[in-house]
């Protein structure tokens, strides 16, 4: 399962799709485009769904 990881630019909140927000209400593996178009950060309350930014992958790769 490839997951996606969005950051709030204005805090630096990030939404990870594979833990989702159960405080928020969004299970695990809840995609970040299902989200409900008025969807703001949970922690900073300013940005909204279409600021947050995708986070590349940074994994650290094994060896």
């Amino acid at each position: 399962m490839t997951s996606e990881i969005y950051q709030c630019p204005g805090c630096c909140y990030q939404f990870n799709e594979l833990l989702g927000d159960e405080y928020e209400g969004y299970p695990p593996g809840t995609k970040f485009e299902s989200l409900p178009d008025d969807y703001v950060c949970p922690d900073c309350a300013v940005c909204n769904k279409q600021d947050f930014i995708p986070v590349e992958d940074q994994s650290v790769p094994h060896s």
